[in-house]
């Protein structure tokens, strides 16, 4: 059955800050969920030994750790602090994963991309980038023309499905599923809806977007990550009900 972690945003920025991230990864643990992602934008400001004690109280249940900033500057420079952050606090934590977004990479700066290769050699923690929402870093275009440039310097590089990003640059995730599919290590499942300003996020099954054929399309033997709004006046009972709602959906749309 498809492992589902929860993505510890999915229960509101406010309430993570009120709680802590290590109070949410145990209420998943108790709804059934297989790990948890832990986002660093959600780490409190707090000095380092402080820092490694939180982190060392979700580590038996932590699959993804979440870096915020991309591995590239806007200024189209390798960020090797960041990604260096995300590899010690992803072995801290404990987590297999160390999940990042392109940033501000430009294709004509694919030199940089021995660099990441070496600081990436000895690493013991698989990087995935993940679509986001920006123009340079969540187009089908921008990322086949980074997969590429990186699988000609020998840096195989899997990737991290954000089901619901791919709208707010008006691409079709289900285009992008059929062209990613064999890189994808990693889903967000979310659906989406349409404010007069945004896109929001929601449970698939509310979703304007075609969810079923964007799962059919991507693998079934992959961790999938709730990543839409977790609420409720009994919250555990709806994160497991969101929990296995997931792995029933996942067990009934194979891929």
């Amino acid at each position: 059955m498809t492992p589902v972690y929860i993505a510890l945003n999915a229960f509101g920025n406010a309430e993570v800050g009120r709680h802590g991230q290590p109070w949410f990864a145990r209420l998943a643990a108790e709804a059934g969920a297989d790990g948890v992602e832990v986002r660093g934008d959600l780490l409190p400001a707090a000095p380092q030994d402080d820092l490694h004690k939180e982190l060392a109280l979700m580590a038996p249940f932590t699959g993804v750790y979440s870096e915020p900033l991309g591995l590239w500057t806007a200024d189209g420079d390798l960020d090797g602090g960041a990604l260096q952050r995300g590899l010690v606090r992803a072995a801290a934590l404990g987590a297999p994963v160390l999940k990042m977004s392109l940033g501000g990479f430009r294709i004509e700066r694919r030199d940089s991309l021995n660099d990441l290769a070496l600081l990436l050699r000895d690493a013991k923690v698989e990087l995935l980038i993940e679509n986001d929402q920006t123009e340079t870093g969540g187009t089908l275009a921008a990322l086949q023309d980074f997969f590429g440039a990186a699988d000609a310097v020998g840096l195989r590089l899997g990737m991290t499905f954000d089901m619901g990003n791919w709208h707010h640059q008006g691409e079709s995730p289900l285009e992008a599923a059929r062209a990613l599919a064999s890189r994808v290590r990693y889903v967000h499942c979310k659906g989406v809806q349409r404010l007069p300003a945004k896109w929001v996020a929601v449970p698939m099954v509310e979703s304007l977007a075609p969810w079923r054929a964007v799962l059919r399309a991507l693998p079934g033997d992959v961790p999938h990550g709730i990543e839409y709004p977790l609420v409720g006046d009994d919250l555990l009972a709806t994160t497991r009900a969101e929990v296995q709602r997931i792995k029933t959906l996942r067990a009934t749309t194979s891929s």
